[in-house]
């Protein structure tokens, strides 16, 4: 495997990671809030993106490379309204998408094809990350503060089959 596209698949596994820890404080952010659903579909998302970093983890250790985690960037993560919360989320999936993006350009220039299949898949799931977070940001914008109407988003959040874990 080229060495560029080794270090951006591991850093991708800390980026993941990453994304967890964020996810982790926005669901702690929407307790505080009192929305429980929402809550719940923050630490669905949680748990996907650990399945995310298992999965490109699994890759490099399945082609016989070493998976090294150094420091887990978060950031300050903070949230005081659900709209606040889903545009955080919303932000940090395009900047996911982007580094997605950039393996698959490494991959490609590399000619790897091995790691097509997890690029592509990793692909797809942006834009469908990407789709789900802007559907429930939209709605929360449509509602605004109407409490009844949060309630309702958060009621339907709470039905997230499994965690999400994909």
């Amino acid at each position: 495997m080229d060495e560029k596209l080794q270090t951006l698949l591991n850093n991708q596994v800390i980026s993941e990671y990453g994304a967890s820890m964020v996810y982790t404080q926005l669901a702690f952010e929407m307790d505080n809030l009192s929305f429980p659903g929402m809550r719940d579909w923050f630490m669905g998302q949680a748990a996907e993106e650990r399945v995310h970093a298992e999965k490109i983890a699994d890759h490099l250790l399945s082609r016989g490379y070493r998976v090294e985690l150094t420091d887990i960037p978060v950031g300050s993560v903070k949230a005081a309204n659900p709209q606040d919360a889903f545009q955080a989320s919303l932000e940090h999936e395009q900047k996911v998408s982007e580094e997605i993006r950039t393996i698959a350009r490494a991959a490609l220039d590399a000619q790897d094809l091995e790691s097509r299949q997890l690029v592509d898949w990793f692909l797809s799931e942006q834009v469908e990350e990407e789709a789900t977070v802007s559907e429930i940001l939209d709605q929360i914008k449509l509602v605004g503060n109407d409490g009844s109407g949060l309630l309702r988003i958060d009621e339907r959040l709470a039905g997230r089959p499994d965690g999400g874990a994909a």
